[in-house]
């Protein structure tokens, strides 16, 4: 069957504008233009858009999405058990945090108790079950399962005033790695070696056991891996880098 950019964009949800951007872009292309002009869309370009469409609500950037569906050896039925594996993490992540709230709403209400421990539990497994699924086969590579599910063992473990504590000490950590690239400061200086301390301190609540190379080996993990990369710098480009060089100094 074949569709129009009218009807394609009301089949999948998305707009015409959005179409004729992906057009622009080469990632998605007609299958021809007809003789009044309408770009006119078949199964295969379908087929691209549901692929696109899923990487998106992974949050896969275009420029990336493009460069994976363009492979030669491009599987699509690989592509969907991904897309498959990712939606699944993500729906015993919500009935977690379903569980989660009635649980509390019934604390609330008198009808059960619920211990300080227990309100974090869901937010705590919530967030190792995305890192999991983002990083998990990377770090499990480089470190060893048994590391990580100590750590992830120490960190279910902390108590609210731990969690509160380091979600300060991660919040004035960003801060200064900010003002730093601000203001052009060197990794050597005090505030570099304030950051550098900090995060020495900040991976010591998820480490079971801290070691200098294993502290080299994440730095340099910031800037090599983009997605490592982009969550520090969404904060201010050359953050990431700032960091890493600062850390590589402070451990000499």
């Amino acid at each position: 069957m074949e569709y129009t950019i009218q009807k394609l964009a009301h089949l999948s949800g998305t707009t015409k504008r959005t179409l004729r951007y992906y057009d622009e872009i080469g990632l998605l292309k007609p299958l021809r233009i007809n003789s009044s002009g309408y770009r006119i869309y078949g199964a295969g370009e379908v087929d691209r858009l549901q692929q696109i469409m899923f990487f998106r609500a992974m949050d896969v950037n275009l420029e990336e999405i493009k460069r994976i569906l363009d492979e030669p050896n491009f599987n699509e039925a690989a592509a969907l058990r991904t897309h498959l594996e990712s939606l699944l993490n993500k729906k015993n992540e919500i009935d977690k945090m379903i569980h989660n709230v009635r649980k509390t709403i019934e604390v609330k209400e008198g009808r059960d108790t619920m211990t300080d421990q227990e309100k974090f539990e869901g937010l705590k497994k919530e967030m190792l079950d995305k890192n999991e699924a983002e990083y998990g086969k990377e770090i499990r590579q480089k470190y060893g399962s048994d590391v990580v599910e100590a750590s992830n063992k120490k960190f279910m473990g902390m108590t609210s005033q731990e969690s509160e504590y380091v979600a300060k000490l991660t919040e004035d950590l960003i801060d200064q790695l900010v003002k730093a690239v601000e203001e052009n400061a060197e990794p050597d200086s005090a505030i570099g070696k304030e950051i550098a301390a900090k995060h020495k301190e900040w991976i010591g609540f998820y480490w079971d056991q801290y070691s200098v190379e294993a502290h080299r080996g994440v730095v340099e993990m910031y800037v090599a891996d983009e997605r490592f990369k982009a969550y520090y710098d969404r904060h201010k480009e050359g953050a990431a880098q700032f960091l890493r060089d600062a850390v590589i100094n402070y451990l000499k």
